[in-house]
């Protein structure tokens, strides 16, 4: 019993197959229709494009493009459904289209998502196959004009099998395939062996110039560049021996030439056939130059920086891994711009992007070609230094480059000052990676940054151990926040005149359990460059806040709290909001609170710490600096930020019995806090000799291991609160 066939069939079917044999579909060859595919995949913009001749079980492909089979099983096909109509059969999307949704040349390879085919319709109404354009990806709409210009492909087609039977090559229809190449976007040219051109269509003449009646009879040397010429010939005078030159249908990217002489990126796909025993040929050309462009622009994008024009991290990288595969020395110089984030804050973007082109351009003038300059991301650049391995010439260039990047940058009627910091680490590359190497010039960059900024500084292995140190310590912090194991501690401060408390500074301490209390300098500096330096900070202030107002509430007093800001609390952007709404929860007076801030931290937001302070000391919160002395900020300080108290520096008070300069530094320090208004107090008092001599220079208090160590606010309360007062109704300090 026969099977039923998986396909639909013509009612006509056995007169079609004798129809389809009379044309000796098995000795057709494929040449003729080679031109045929190319323009229906050109002007239809699809990848594949197939001639084919529907047997009874299979399908013939007798012309392709984007498929490298010769034929298929009939039951597979999309081409046995187009020939049951005389129209251009279409599917759109075959996943939606429940015809095919589970189709195996839709579920699996070629994956056809879109499909048109126009039925090859001989003399006496067979359909014998068709032609056919297919895509992996849907299609909204197959326009009328599209569906006139597949059936006018199918009938040229068609022409040319019978033209082919008939023993009539030479006479196929050259208006309807004139009236194909004047729909062609592309260019569309024939020649013949003689390298004479015998067709040009309308977009020939907009790509290259000439008119039809201009190019027509013309050596097709006119298109080809003259550098091209003579290879040109070459390959013609082969392909039109015998025809099996590599060129042909083959799509190749060339050079052409216009008539101006301008030359310009093709592809073209070439196509050669037998005309009264002549051969022909014809190419299909389109114009790839903004491909071209956009390719290139692809590429560039993905070896430069976009803002800057510089290499990229990418670049850096594949350079850096070529000269680790070998024994060559490396230098690296990492830099990282000091001051960046507050141009971006304060004068937006647009200026941080002229910053950063600047910046750009000193690097690279000042550096040798032979070196590669890259922009690592941000404000972050690179230098590498090939060959190289001497850590001073490094250093050496490292800071020339720094005094590039501080020369003040002009942007309209900004005059932007801005500085760098640079790591470096200079090695033979044996038994190193890109990464590791990067890894070893960040350390020394953090290095740099925390020594100060505006520094050089060298890797060394020890920055390894520093570094592990400090991610221990980060862990240990986030535990501690998260378990509750800061607390705070107090200092007195009191009036130099009577021994009077004034005040206190809250300080914080980490109870580590099992480890006691860690000392403020093995983690303040990891938790103040940290995530936690915010949230910690908002805490200390509460905290210090409601137990100063319960101090007052409790034991009367005009006691003053005095809390140390992070950095990290200014660029919060709401400061002086939060002081504000802390002050109002803990009911604390704003007279009452006294806010220290450091140099560090107005060098490193000096372009927005003024704002939050004058908004804070108009609440009527005091500010006082601390660490005065030690930095060339401090004058400055005075003139330009509303300051109501100067902390004079422990290192003048160390040794102030016995040497007169520091006698003298202080004395400077109490003229001027005089003369601008502001009150003082001296840090790290321990003697009475000193308690004295700060007295007798006019300094109105202290503070210090003298008057009584950090402690807990409990053993505060006792020692300096629950107690007898002066006169004045403040406590009194025992000197011991």
């Amino acid at each position: 019993m026969s099977s039923v066939p998986a396909f639909p069939i013509p009612e006509n079917e056995i007169a079609r197959l004798e129809a389809l044999e009379s044309f000796s579909s098995d000795l057709l060859p494929a040449e003729p229709f080679d031109l045929i595919v190319r323009l229906a995949a050109s002007i239809f913009g699809a990848p594949k494009a197939l001639v084919t001749l529907i047997g009874a079980h299979h399908q013939l492909f007798k012309a392709r493009i984007g498929i490298d089979d010769c034929q298929t099983s009939r039951d597979v096909s999309f081409c046995t459904h187009a020939i049951m109509s005389d129209e251009v059969f279409v599917v759109l999307d075959a996943k939606t289209d429940g015809r095919f949704a589970s189709h195996p040349a839709v579920i699996g390879t070629p994956f056809v998502r879109f499909y048109a085919g126009a039925p090859l319709v001989d003399p006496d109404g067979y359909r014998l196959g068709s032609v056919c354009v297919f895509d992996a990806v849907p299609r909204a709409a197959f326009s009328g004009a599209e569906s006139a210009i597949l059936k006018d492909l199918a009938a040229l087609t068609m022409e040319r099998m019978v033209a082919h039977r008939a023993g009539m090559a030479h006479s196929i229809s050259q208006a309807r395939l004139q009236n194909i190449m004047v729909s062609s976007p592309d260019a569309i040219i024939t020649a013949d062996a003689e390298n004479t051109i015998r067709s040009w269509n309308e977009a020939s003449q907009r790509m290259f110039g000439y008119s039809a009646a201009e190019a027509i009879g013309q050596p097709l040397d006119i298109i080809v560049p003259p550098a091209l010429r003579s290879t040109h010939r070459r390959g013609l005078v082969r392909a039109a021996g015998d025809g099996s030159h590599r060129i042909v249908a083959t799509p190749l990217s060339l050079t052409a030439c216009r008539r101006d002489g301008q030359e310009f990126p093709i592809e073209i796909s070439l196509s050669q056939w037998q005309e009264a025993g002549e051969p022909r040929f014809g190419a299909i050309i389109r114009d790839i130059t903004q491909r071209k462009e956009a390719e290139d622009r692809l590429r560039h994008a993905a070896d430069f920086d976009y803002l800057t024009e510089l290499a990229n991290r990418a670049t850096l990288l594949r350079q850096m891994e070529e000269i680790c595969g070998t024994a060559r020395s490396i230098s690296i110089l990492l830099l990282d711009l000091d001051g960046f984030k507050e141009v971006n804050d304060n004068l937006g973007h647009s200026v941080g992007d002229h910053v950063l082109k600047v910046v750009s351009i000193r690097l690279k003038r000042h550096v040798e070609t032979s070196n590669l300059v890259a922009r690592l991301g941000g404000d972050e650049f690179v230098v590498l230094l090939p060959d190289t391995e001497d850590p001073l010439a490094a250093e050496q260039l490292a800071q020339q480059l720094i005094g590039l990047i501080e020369e003040p940058i002009e942007y309209g009627e900004e005059v932007i000052h801005i500085g760098a910091s640079v790591g470096i680490v200079a090695r033979s590359t044996i038994g190193c990676d890109a990464d590791a190497l990067l890894g070893d010039a960040d350390l020394a960059l953090y290095q740099a940054k925390a020594d100060g900024r505006h520094l050089v500084r060298l890797f060394t292995p020890e920055l390894r151990h520093v570094a592990a140190t400090r991610s221990s310590t980060g862990s240990g912090l986030r535990r501690a926040w998260e378990e509750g194991e800061f607390e705070l501690y107090y200092q007195p401060q009191v009036r130099l005149s009577d021994g009077g408390l004034t005040g206190a500074e809250a300080l914080l301490r980490w109870n580590r359990p099992g480890l006691g209390i860690v000392s403020p300098v093995a983690f303040l500096p990891v938790l103040e460059t940290g995530l936690l330096a915010v949230p910690v900070g908002a805490w200390i202030l509460e905290e210090a806040c409601r137990q100063a107002a319960a101090w007052r509430r409790n034991h009367g007093g005009e006691l003053r709290m005095g809390v140390n800001l992070f950095a990290a609390q200014f660029k919060t952007g709401d400061l002086a909001a939060t002081v504000e709404s802390v002050l109002a929860r803990s009911g604390l007076p704003p007279e009452a609170l006294e806010l220290e801030i450091t140099e560090n931290i107005i060098l490193r937001n000096e372009q927005t710490i003024l704002s939050p302070l004058e908004q804070l000391r108009s609440f009527g919160v005091g500010i006082a600096f601390d660490d005065f002395g030690t930095g060339y900020a401090s004058l400055s300080m005075l003139k330009n930020y509303p300051v109501t108290r100067l902390k004079i520096d422990r290192s003048f008070v160390a040794d102030l019995e016995f040497s007169r300069r520091d006698r003298t530094i202080i004395e400077s320090v109490i003229n001027m806090g005089s003369a601008f208004g502001v009150e003082l107090i001296a840090e790290g008092v321990e003697t009475q000799g000193q308690a004295d001599a700060l007295r007798g220079e006019g300094c109105q208090e202290g503070q210090g291991y003298l008057f009584g160590r950090p402690m807990p606010a409990a053993a505060f309360e006792c020692q300096f609160l629950s107690r007898s007062r002066n006169v004045d109704g403040a406590a009194v300090y025992a000197a011991s």
